[in-house]
């Protein structure tokens, strides 16, 4: 893993031992390398060198501030889908005219937001979303910059609920109306088309279906040119994966190349929106073992990290690398365990049947591909701590965004006045 290696029997994230980090911060906790985090943004933009770019980091992915800071200073803009992820972004650092706002719900109040803050673009979903932002632009005497979203009707060849071009899904416009629904953008005055946009689903590995659906939008593009209608961006979304399981990897470069060749002779920007594939692979999740269970049909490693932490294996039957911390022995037998969390809940499974070295109650292990959709939709279901976030960058670390107690979690709930009555008048009569 880049970024992470044993040494001298320990695992590190950079040259920072994980289980230093852990004693410091505790566990459940997330743990990230800038290093790794640069490294990939820079393999990116590598392989499109020559071609006008503007690669855009998607915040659903992972919305701490430090990995959006770390992203901006490298280089990157922002994709958002709510009105809280553009004040993330802006509050990160990121210019306003590096920032695209998707998302199939946006509120008028989150347009306004974003039409204040003058962003690149908007990536339109439906009609009446149109006709809604045309509304609230033409009503502060501008014109909101608009890719339309079209829907292509091609299957990402990936887990159905991370599928996001097919005609029955909820995203974007059916590519039959398409033209239709252009040629309605130029005549409302709010509006400015500027591009078209696509994104067919997520953790996509293979070239083909990016491959598909790009050639749909530029058969799209040809058609709108002929009738009149010119565009300057094509924004072909994210969906880059990276692999889990030791599958092999996106060629990056190939699909640069093919994105090059589809695209010649047209006078456009290029924009991406990555997530996954940018920080994925820079973060993991330290849990610690509580108790080793035996007695089922197999031994069972009940951890301190559940579901709340990570929900991606009960979301999305998702794949984790599982990694002791203290480096087994070469020659270590393996054996098939059960590897759970503490929540009351059957779906509390990171994995079943899998093979790992002898660990014991009280050693520490590492998620690894954990900093995509880990902490970002962690929740405090059972009332347990939110996981610490930390940044590592060479030798230092820095918690970018503490544990979150119990008791701090619900220090924002209040107490009706007539519950609060009640307490006081049993007091008064005890």
């Amino acid at each position: 893993m880049l970024g992470f290696a044993y040494r001298d029997g320990q695992l590190h994230a950079d040259r920072v031992p994980l289980a230093e980090i852990a004693a410091a911060v505790g566990t459940p906790a997330y743990v990230y390398s800038g290093a790794v985090m640069r490294e990939r943004l820079r393999h990116f933009l590598a392989a499109f060198a020559g071609q006008r770019v503007l690669v855009c980091y998607a915040l659903k992915a992972n919305s701490n501030l430090a990995v959006v800071r770390t992203f901006a200073e490298a280089g990157a803009g922002a994709d958002i889908v709510s009105g809280g992820e553009l004040q993330r972004a802006l509050a990160a650092g990121v210019p306003a005219q590096r920032i695209v706002f998707s998302g199939v719900g946006k509120s008028r109040d989150e347009m306004l937001l974003a039409l204040d803050a003058g962003i690149a673009q908007f990536n339109v979903e439906s009609v009446p979303e149109l006709i809604a932002l045309g509304e609230v632009a033409a009503a502060r005497r501008l014109r909101a910059p608009v890719a339309l979203r079209i829907n292509p009707d091609v299957g990402a060849e990936t887990h159905d609920k991370i599928s996001t071009g097919r005609r029955h899904d909820k995203f974007g416009i059916a590519y039959d109306q398409a033209f239709a629904v252009c040629a309605m953008a130029r005549r409302l005055a709010g509006i400015e088309l500027v591009g078209l946009h696509l994104h067919i689903g997520s953790q996509i590995l293979s070239l083909t279906p990016f491959e598909a659906a790009c050639r749909r939008a530029i058969e799209l593009v040809h058609t709108l040119g002929a009738a009149g209608i010119a565009l300057r961006r094509l924004d072909l979304g994210g969906g880059f994966g990276v692999p889990y399981r030791a599958e092999p990897a996106l060629d990056l470069v190939a699909y640069a190349a093919l994105i090059r060749r589809l695209t010649a002779g047209l006078d456009l920007e290029l924009v991406f929106e990555p997530g996954r594939y940018l920080i994925a692979e820079a973060g993991v999740l330290l849990s610690r073992v509580l108790y080793v269970k035996e007695g089922g049909e197999r031994p069972c490693l009940v951890l301190d990290a559940g579901m709340n932490n990570l929900l991606r294996p009960a979301l999305y039957d998702a794949y984790h690398p599982i990694l002791p911390v203290a480096e087994p022995p070469a020659a270590a037998p393996y054996a098939a365990v059960d590897v759970v969390g503490p929540i009351c809940e059957s779906t509390d499974v990171f994995a079943r049947a899998r093979d790992l070295p002898s660990i014991r109650a009280g050693d520490l292990v590492a998620f690894t591909g954990a900093g995509a959709y880990g902490a970002v939709m962690a929740s405090d279901y059972n009332s347990r701590p939110r996981a610490a976030e930390v940044m590592v960058e060479g030798t230092e670390f820095a918690v970018v965004k503490p544990r979150i107690e119990p008791a701090a979690g619900f220090a924002d709930e209040r107490l009706p006045a007539w519950l609060t009555t009640m307490v006081l008048e049993r007091g008064a009569a005890g």
